[in-house]
């Protein structure tokens, strides 16, 4: 047996027994833990900044594209997100164990459901060091065991981290198996965990497509997956002008290599002569690269000529597609054939409009007059995510801890037999 593999069973059966463990655990010493990792993460502040300096640079040395340079960052005002992220957590209710629709049949049994942990879970993940943190707290509440693989650019940011993890699980008196990070940054082990389907109850990846694909094809473990992130905007004929440009805008700009910015904004040919003059200027003050159709490119010289494939494409960057669309229905239809079924938000005033957008656009978010930013699981009230799943199987948007369980049937008799 390689040192890879030797190294995955190693974390694989320490998972399996630390996962037993918090099937049982309490709700108080999953919180504990949770408000421990907190405090050891403002405690070793410094060295975190420290440690991710050292990352940053790194890749910027290494030419690391911008999204991921801006995932990979970070500062004060995200450490506090972080920590604030593992207090909510600890706020939400325990899903683990709840029993839903319990009903007696007409032997006299009751039956019904009980939430439950799905088990040991791998993450794999780019740049992101705070997925450390969410994906570790999203699990530990969850009742589920978790194995960590971030991305090589991460790597010193990961680690000072998963200190503060391991300290936080010791100081709750809970296994420190419960959470590991893989300390390699050999891809072998990507490939090792993805087929470990002995341990591995599930495998989320979060990061770009081209990762998200590669472990789609390679795992023999159930993924939980989206590929892209192309999100959409509709203006409506009876959308409210300053209502559209302030989505519109927000949508685009607040930033742009994560995979709730819109890239691509549709707009009716009724509304565009309202809209699409101030938010041409104000995109062109933030230096957003703009591509149109046609009619678009009508509204200013600035605009370059979309492609078919930019239709297609998640820029993950300072870049918006503009199409001018004749009819809702023609804005459903672009949104069909070049949505990834990640978000989508229509800006109306009708009633009637919203709700048959709402209705037939099948994404895993939508959403009426509201910027395509809230999709996110903090924003939603999960605390965190553990990435948005665009699967329809087993659960669908952001990921948090309801979407880590699963449920078993419960039976219960007082002597019964069966007939």
């Amino acid at each position: 047996m390689g040192s890879i593999e030797k190294l995955i069973t190693t974390l694989g059966s320490n998972a399996r027994i630390a996962a037993k463990t918090l099937r049982s655990a309490s709700t108080k010493s999953k919180n504990s833990a949770l408000i421990n990792i907190a405090e050891q993460i403002n405690l070793n502040r410094k060295d975190i900044l420290k440690a991710n300096q050292l990352d940053v640079n790194e890749a910027k040395n290494n030419q690391l594209d911008n999204a991921l340079l801006d995932r990979l960052i970070l500062d004060d005002k995200r450490i506090d997100g972080i920590i604030e992220s593992l207090n909510q957590i600890a706020a939400l209710a325990d899903p683990v164990g709840e029993i839903t629709d319990l009903k007696f049949r007409p032997s006299g049994i009751q039956v019904g459901k009980m939430r439950v942990p799905l088990g040991v879970m791998g993450i794999i993940y780019e740049s992101r060091p705070n997925v450390t943190i969410d994906a570790a707290a999203l699990c530990l509440k969850s009742g589920n065991a978790v194995i960590l693989r971030g991305g090589s650019e991460a790597i010193h940011s990961n680690l000072a981290l998963y200190q503060c993890i391991k300290q936080g699980l010791a100081n709750a008196n809970l296994d420190e198996h419960c959470v590991q990070l893989i300390d390699t940054t050999d891809r072998a082990a990507v490939n090792a965990l993805v087929q470990a389907s002995e341990y591995i109850d599930a495998i989320i990846p979060r990061g770009g497509k081209g990762l998200v694909e590669a472990i789609s094809k390679t795992a023999t473990v159930p993924v939980i997956k989206h590929l892209n992130g192309i999100c959409h905007t509709y203006i409506d004929k009876d959308a409210d002008a300053d209502k559209a440009i302030k989505i519109a805008f927000n949508a685009k700009t607040r930033r742009y290599g994560v995979c709730n910015a819109m890239e691509t904004l549709l707009v009716h040919a009724s509304a565009a002569g309202k809209v699409l003059p101030e938010l041409i200027a104000e995109y062109a003050l933030k230096g957003v690269e703009l591509r149109g159709c046609e009619h678009t490119m009508e509204f200013s010289k600035q605009i370059i000529a979309a492609t078919e494939q930019d239709w297609d494409t998640e820029y993950l960057d300072a870049i918006l597609s503009i199409r001018i669309v004749n009819s809702m229905s023609d804005a459903i239809d672009h949104i069909e054939k070049h949505g990834s079924g990640h978000t989508e938000s229509i800006i109306t005033e009708n009633y009637t409009s919203g709700r048959r957008f709402i209705t037939e656009v099948d994404s895993a978010s939508v959403m009426i007059n509201a910027s395509t930013a809230f999709a996110d699981g903090f924003e939603y009230g999960f605390g965190a995510e553990i990435g948005i799943s665009t699967d329809k199987f087993h659960v669908r948007g952001p990921v948090g801890l309801e979407g880590l369980t699963s449920q078993k049937y419960i039976v219960l008799g007082d002597g019964h037999i069966r007939q």
